[in-house]
């Protein structure tokens, strides 16, 4: 247990340190580096399979968010935040997962059984506009059957898996290529004599900077307390929805801001950041070394997996079609898509591929309203399908 977890903590420092030394590890991406180890490892030794070591992998990932969240978005500048931009992501991916769950489910319905496949679309729309709480909503509220319900889940464990694996490989050239090129805010102006910035002295800076750790571990700690107080169909969105909230705010008390100030004036990242940046590592290295291949079973109602594959690859076409008309960048499209399909949690591990903090906020609001409106938009697909 020991080694393994030297292993699962050093791995991703390790990844971060030769990435500043060998520059190819930035182009291919860390997180695509770990998660090759992770995959290699867990696939060729069974290391995870030893009594206990697999519960401890996933108890760590499910802790690298919380704290991973605060951290990233006490760093972010609103200053950039563009309401239209988001509204224009927002509706844009809303509808391309909409057109393309009912267009599949004339395509790859049973027509056997068409009923239950309108319950399977109205489940879909559920996951891939909320998440996985809007899920078990609507397939409660629809009457979907515990064997179908299964399928559903195993199948879109295993598509999703492989959309992230695209997303952490090829998602930023690839996006960056098809549509436009994110803005770039203008960079702080440097100071005519570096002795007149505030706070230069390095004893001066690393206590401001070290003081935002314990305050994202307080939010973390705080958001979490506060989320058991809701039902277990609740929770997950409540914790999401306090950890952006009281980040958002921490960000604007004044230590904080003067921190992330000189840090863009030195024009490096800020600690907190760094920091939260090696808990998305370390979230994604856990997802590869608790993947075991050889336990994949594609045996079943194979039309649903396909019918999965279909709405999430051809959603995502359809996302980055609307976006060349709607003028959206690169990197928005893509942190919208993996909101929608991957759900908020993972929106940071986006924002830290495409070095793009600010996005943070943008992805997490999107995963949000998700969740607040998927209940509405899988019934009312269903009942749409139904007639």
């Amino acid at each position: 247990m020991a080694l393994y977890l030297i292993y699962l903590f050093a791995t991703p420092a390790l990844v971060m340190l030769l990435a500043r030394r060998w520059s190819w590890i930035d182009k291919v991406s860390p997180m695509a580096v770990l998660y090759v180890i992770g995959l290699l490892v867990a696939n060729l030794t069974g290391w995870i399979h030893r009594p206990g070591l697999l519960d401890t992998n996933n108890l760590i990932g499910n802790i690298c968010i919380p704290l991973s969240i605060p951290l990233m978005l006490m760093s972010c500048s609103l200053s950039n935040w563009s309401t239209g931009k988001a509204a224009k992501a927002c509706l844009s991916g809303f509808l391309a997962i909409i057109i393309v769950i009912v267009a599949g489910y004339f395509l790859f319905r049973s027509h056997s059984a068409p009923q239950q496949f309108a319950q399977v679309s109205a489940v879909a729309v559920g996951i891939y506009t909320g998440g996985i709480p809007n899920m078990g909503a609507i397939a409660q509220g629809v009457g979907l059957d515990h064997t179908t319900y299964l399928y559903i889940t195993s199948y879109d464990l295993i598509v999703t898996g492989l959309y992230l694996v695209f997303v952490i490989c090829l998602g930023k050239p690839l996006f960056r290529r098809l549509l436009p090129s994110p803005a770039v805010p203008a960079a702080p102006q440097q100071p005519a004599h570096p002795d007149t910035a505030p706070h230069t002295s390095s004893g001066r800076t690393a206590a401001p900077a070290w003081l935002t750790l314990p305050l994202a571990l307080a939010i973390a700690v705080i958001s979490y307390l506060l989320s058991t107080l809701f039902s277990p169909s609740l929770s997950t969105p409540m914790l999401i929805l306090l950890l952006t909230t009281l980040s958002i705010a921490a960000s604007f008390i004044p230590l904080v801001r003067r921190v992330n100030s000189l840090a863009d004036r030195r024009q490096r990242q800020p600690l907190a950041f760094r920091v939260g940046l090696y808990f998305v590592y370390l979230f994604c290295f856990t997802i590869a070394n608790a993947c075991d291949i050889r336990q994949l079973d594609l045996t079943g109602s194979l039309n649903i997996l396909w019918y999965i594959l279909f709405i999430i690859f051809g959603s995502l076409l359809l996302q980055i079609l609307f976006a060349r008309i709607l003028r959206l960048d690169g990197d928005t499209t893509l942190v919208t898509s993996v909101a929608l399909i991957n759900s908020p949690p993972f929106v940071p591990l986006v924002a830290a591929l495409l070095d793009n903090r600010d996005l943070t906020v943008l992805g997490i609001t999107i995963g949000l309203i998700g969740y607040l409106v998927g209940n509405y938009l899988g019934l009312a697909v269903y009942f749409l399908l139904s007639l």
